[in-house]
């Protein structure tokens, strides 16, 4: 496959990894949607699908890897780096495209949940908070998690572009996002993927079906990015976008959901090379 092949493809398929992942964020969070409230488990399986529709979109002309984390453990597995920046360029540009897809999608949504009376009152008077609530405060998320926050209402709004922890602890948040994509990066390089060749169709769906399994075992702690292209392209679009009462892009968390995939990743790739081959 040709550089370019690469960068058209990866842009594709995470373009709609994004549009799909991202849009069922928004379903289940935002005011005005008809699927809100629907939880957790229809988040896990929305970003399995999304993964499953984005890897067939993009396997034929990048091998579908979607997240720079994976382009680093095939890396570490295979030592072929010269195409790397290639699938980066492709993964970003892409996961921002999709982002905006998403705004597209939902933007009555996003402005009927920014300029909701009863969001905005919730803020302007919130409850009091119980003693045993006032002793974690520290370490409350301001941007809120990846499924809302009645602490600004931004929060949801944030959590459908980019993840967030529930309990702000950069060691613990840095650990869960390694250890998650570790087992999805050992998965990959375990399942096939040598020498840059994209995983066959049975491997795409065992893959987003990881995913799922991801989301509903070890997503709970931070929402589980399990990849940078996936929380910082639209982290940046999020900054960009003209939302009213949007709140702030949480860049003081966003290094966590970049470094923590890609130690894990980096972990995942070692380990293969030592133990698999």
């Amino acid at each position: 496959m040709s550089n370019g092949h690469i960068v058209i493809g990866e842009i594709f398929g995470t373009a709609v990894l994004i549009l799909l992942g991202g849009g069922v964020v928004a379903a289940v969070t935002l005011k005005r949607s008809k699927a809100i409230g629907a939880g957790w488990v229809a988040i896990s399986f929305g970003w399995g699908f999304a993964v499953l529709a984005g890897a067939y979109i993009a396997n034929g002309y990048s091998g579908g890897q979607l997240n720079p984390a994976v382009t680093l453990g095939v890396a570490i597995k295979t030592g072929q780096w010269s195409t790397v920046p290639y699938y980066l360029i492709g993964q970003i540009v892409g996961a921002m495209i999709g982002a905006l897809l998403v705004w597209a999608a939902y933007l009555g949504q996003f402005q009927a949940h920014l300029t909701d009376p009863e969001v905005l009152a919730s803020v302007a008077a919130p409850e009091p908070a119980p003693a045993s609530a006032a002793a974690s405060a520290p370490h409350a998320d301001p941007a809120g998690p990846a499924t809302g926050n009645t602490a600004q209402p931004g929060g949801p709004v944030l959590g459908v572009f980019s993840t967030g922890p529930e309990i702000r602890n950069p060691v613990q948040n840095l650990v869960t996002e390694a250890i998650g994509t570790f087992v999805l990066v050992l998965f990959i390089l375990t399942e096939g993927m040598t020498k840059g060749l994209a995983l066959n169709g049975l491997g795409i769906l065992l893959t987003a079906l990881v995913v799922v399994g991801i989301g509903l075992s070890l997503g709970g702690p931070t929402g589980y990015a399990i990849n940078p292209a996936r929380d910082l392209g639209p982290r940046i679009v999020h900054a960009l976008l003209p939302l009213p009462n949007k709140g702030g892009s949480d860049w003081g968390y966003a290094w966590i959901p970049v470094v923590g995939p890609l130690v894990g990743a980096a972990i995942a790739g070692g380990l293969y090379r030592l133990a698999f081959t």
